[in-house]
């Protein structure tokens, strides 16, 4: 498999409202009723039979949405095509780099925008696209299908469409004892055994460390020293990671920071094929993503941006994320596919920071990290 199946990511657009005008009604009991002209008596009521006046939603019908995500985006073949037969509007597709450069691109072309919908910005940058303006707000209907936990911003310019946890993956084979804690991580037994990716290149690095600090508050930095004495090390990347220092991959090392996904992956695409994961993940390490969609200001395809956002909430587009893009859908209708069932473990309470102090804090944070553990 290959990181564009195993993102993560991870991963609420608003309602747009419209203007309400206030008509003001002024009388007064002073004035006496004969004041009032009465109509004139040629005056005759409206026949039954007129048709009143309507007015109509433009048709989008025709037109295009173009759809930019990250590079890691993937759909079955024929899942956009049922959109456009639903609604008449046609998705182009135009993918920019990873999560942060999407997001980078999307707010250096506020006002230009590249697209109508972006879809892929996570609640590890939520904050900054926020603070930037880069959304109209828009409620769909449909997330009365979606629990509240992943409805993060409460003016709805974001809407969320799926979510993965980032967690420390292990080799069953080729562990003293399979690990529950992060704790375990530093012990003596483990040693030489981590890699992990750095913060500022890969997601799940900035993932694993957001984790660390939701875990340890303050004493992230002396758990991060204790990881470094333990002999953890560091790659670029999360394919440089899982398939290079990873045993997956024919490396040395036991346990990786990769997804709650990767057990499944593993079966999957196994060769020769299995019925049992040779991966198991440490829950309690597990940092959750939320994948989030949602209309750029100043699209001209308002309407059918926001089309495709409720298409995104539809069981077509759930059901298919999980094989496609091995992320969960967030809609309580979706269905699983029994290797998500058989052989991922999904944490009961995933590690989670607010993303305005993600926003506030990352810079220094991944700062902190690099003098302590590449020194």
């Amino acid at each position: 498999m290959t990181t564009h199946q195993l993102r993560k990511s991870y991963r609420i657009a608003v309602s747009v409202a419209a203007a309400m005008l206030l008509v003001a009604a002024c009388g007064s009991d002073d004035i006496p009723e004969t004041d009032i002209p009465a109509p004139p008596p040629e005056t005759e009521s409206p026949s039954q039979d007129a048709t009143p006046a309507t007015t109509t939603e433009p048709s989008i019908e025709g037109t295009t949405v173009t759809l930019i995500s990250h590079d890691s985006f993937n759909l079955s073949d024929g899942t956009l095509d049922e959109f456009t037969a639903q609604t008449g509007v046609t998705v182009e597709l135009l993918e920019v780099g990873d999560t942060g450069t999407l997001v980078a691109e999307a707010i250096l072309t506020k006002d230009a925008p590249l697209g109508d919908v972006l879809f892929g910005i996570d609640n590890t940058f939520l904050q900054r696209g926020l603070d930037a303006g880069i959304f109209l707000r828009y409620e769909s209907p449909a997330l009365a299908g979606v629990p509240e936990d992943f409805q993060l911003d409460s003016r709805h310019r974001v809407t969320p469409v799926d979510y993965g946890d980032v967690c420390v993956n292990y080799w069953k084979d080729a562990v003293p004892w399979e690990p529950v804690t992060l704790d375990e991580l530093t012990f003596p037994e483990f040693a030489d055994q981590l890699v992990v990716q750095h913060p500022e290149t890969s997601s799940p690095g900035l993932a694993f460390l957001l984790a660390t600090i939701a875990a340890f508050g303050d004493g992230w930095e002396l758990y991060w020293e204790d990881l470094r004495n333990n002999g953890v090390t560091v790659t670029a990347g999360w394919e440089d990671a899982y398939y290079g220092e990873f045993v997956s991959g024919g490396g040395d090392r036991s346990m990786v920071v990769s997804y709650a996904s990767s057990p499944p992956a593993e079966v999957i695409y196994a060769d020769p094929p299995t019925d049992t994961a040779p991966t198991g993940v440490i829950t309690e390490s597990c940092y959750r993503q939320i994948e989030f969609a949602g209309i750029l200001s100043g699209t001209d395809n308002e309407a059918g941006a926001q089309a495709l956002i409720d298409f995104m909430l539809s069981e077509t587009w759930q059901n298919d994320v999980p094989l496609n893009m091995f992320v969960y859908p967030v809609i309580e209708s979706a269905t699983l596919p029994p290797e998500f069932v058989e052989h991922t473990a999904v944490p009961e309470d995933p590690l989670m920071l607010d993303p305005a102090e993600i926003e506030a804090n990352r810079d220094a944070w991944t700062e902190r990290w690099v003098e302590i553990v590449l020194r």
